[in-house]
């Protein structure tokens, strides 16, 4: 860079089909982005795993690519900011050798210990209480139970656990360390008090040591090491700070960081996430409650397995002489969609649809659950199908919602984001379903965006997180609910509700059947 130019901040988020990596100026502007992928192994059913080298040598790639992109020199990078896929597990021996592949978020082999935890724990409840959370299958804790369990020698050889994004910090600084936000997806956090819980680490019978030292997620972790900075053209004056889990990045890359600021994203799952002052935990453990990477403060989150993902699913198999056609006349297929969609009328003629496709989370954590329409007849066509599937998606994410209103969490405006936030329809959708204004903001990079800035305040640019969002992130569109199709949905939403458990029962039978 010439003399006068601004300082830059790397993002990189080290995702599970790829890693991304972003450059970005102290005004927020994005300078250059690359991105480079890497396989998931799926070695047995319902296993997901992948190698942490694939990780490093994105990360050393897109780093580079970047850095050319931009043409910064080694000095012109002050700070490093790091997100990742969370859940996910890194197992190293004492010569910080990885023992396995990392087993991801996605894996579900981990039922067993998962009840091994909550009886270890002394129920559910007591267990909620320790961390905030219930077990479940994609958290990290039983992953570490699953290998002590399935395979003893290689636990015998394991000194350190790490977090994905933690892997690549120590391949960067050579420093071990971890941040409150990702911590709190291992289930081993208490979020309260943002430390590792001893008290459920005793009766896992795991060590602390096993752990890297927890930080917030503007702390600075480390610099680079002088062999770390030449291999990416930096300088060993880069901090590398704490980041944050990639649902967190996210947000502080959507400007959640105050109080009664909601996002939803729509992207392949839903994430319904809310920035809290306070600790605040579901006693029946429906929603998350996890640490933010906003300095002192938590965030509640509603995940819906098969949000985007549905219509994917709809569109893949159901309409695929739509997708030849929009080739062809080089249009995006989910707008000739959407156009179909908006022809038919609100609440799609009584035709509702359980976005259940992958099971689901939240909030009935069933994954028995099935997808289905219910209230077909003949009247209906593909368009009330497909308004319908956007229409259930948005009831599944208002059941979050419902969730946080009920524990006294505010909500003032909801921020859309991902892919279901480009399609105007379905920005309708959501203010109507939700009775409240959406808005859309300026942004759309996810967390390696969030991570950068991040960064920038590690480095001194920023004083905290809420500055660094304030002077970067603004509000471009609002859409309004409209009254009518918000008392509609009112009276809807109370039946989309009673549908999942009357039938709960059946979806177990299913399930059943197909084993």
């Amino acid at each position: 860079m010439r003399k006068g130019r601004m300082s830059v901040f790397l993002g990189i988020d080290i995702g599970t089909s790829g890693t991304k990596t972003l450059a970005m100026n102290e005004k927020g502007r994005i300078l250059a982005d690359a991105m480079e992928t890497y396989p998931c192994y799926v070695p047995k059913p319902l296993w997901s795993e992948q190698e942490p080298e694939d990780w490093w040598q994105a990360t050393i790639c897109s780093v580079r690519k970047v850095v050319a992109k931009a043409k910064l020199g080694p000095a012109d990078v002050k700070g490093i900011g790091l997100s990742g896929q969370m859940h996910g597990s890194v197992f190293l021996d004492k010569n910080n050798k990885v023992v396995r592949r990392a087993i991801l978020w996605n894996d579900q082999r981990t039922a067993a210990e998962c009840d091994e935890i909550q009886r270890r724990a002394g129920g559910r409840k007591k267990l909620i209480r320790m961390v905030a959370n219930p077990a479940l299958t994609g958290f990290t804790a039983p992953k570490i139970l699953w290998l002590r369990n399935h395979e003893p020698r290689k636990f015998d050889r394991v000194r350190k656990i790490l977090l994905p994004k933690d892997e690549i910090r120590r391949r960067l600084t050579g420093e071990f360390a971890t941040e409150v936000s990702d911590a709190s997806g291992t289930l081993l956090l208490d979020v309260a008090k943002r430390r590792w819980s001893k008290k459920l680490l005793s009766a896992l019978e795991l060590d602390v040591d096993l752990f890297a030292e927890c930080y917030e997620s503007e702390d600075v972790t480390g610099t680079l090491t002088a062999e770390t900075a030449r291999l990416l053209g930096l300088s060993t004056d880069c901090v590398v700070v704490g980041g944050a889990g990639d649902c967190a990045a996210g947000a502080v890359g959507n400007g959640i960081v105050s109080r009664g600021v909601l996002s939803t994203s729509i992207g392949t799952s839903g994430v319904v996430f809310v920035h809290s002052d306070d600790v605040k935990i579901d006693p029946v453990g429906r929603v998350h409650t996890f640490c933010h990477a906003v300095r002192g403060k938590w965030h509640m989150m509603g995940v819906n397995l098969a949000a985007g993902g549905s219509l994917q699913w709809f569109r893949n198999e159901l309409c695929k002489a739509d997708v030849e056609k929009a080739k062809r006349a080089k249009q995006e297929v989910y707008d000739i969609l959407a156009a179909e969609a908006r022809k038919a009328p609100v609440g799609s003629h009584g035709l509702f649809f359980l976005p259940y496709l992958s099971g689901e989370r939240t909030p009935h954590a069933d994954p028995d659950a099935r997808g289905c329409f219910v209230g077909l007849t003949l009247a209906h066509t593909r368009g009330h199908m497909l308004r319908a599937i956007m229409e259930g998606v948005t009831y599944s994410m208002r059941e979050s919602l419902a969730i946080f209103d009920a524990l006294g969490v505010p909500v003032r405006q909801i921020r859309a984001s991902g892919g279901g936030s480009r399609s105007p329809l379905w920005r309708q959708i959501q203010a109507d379903v939700f009775g409240r204004k959406v808005v859309t903001i300026n942004t759309e990079e996810g967390p390696a965006y969030g991570v950068a800035l991040l960064a920038a305040v590690g480095a001194g640019a920023f004083k905290n997180v809420r500055e660094a969002c304030a002077a970067t992130i603004r509000v471009v569109q609002e859409t309004p609910p409209d009254r009518k199709a918000k008392r509609h949905y009112d009276r809807a939403f109370p039946i989309y509700q009673q549908l999942y458990p009357a039938l709960r029962d059946d979806f177990k039978s299913i399930g059943a059947l197909e084993k």
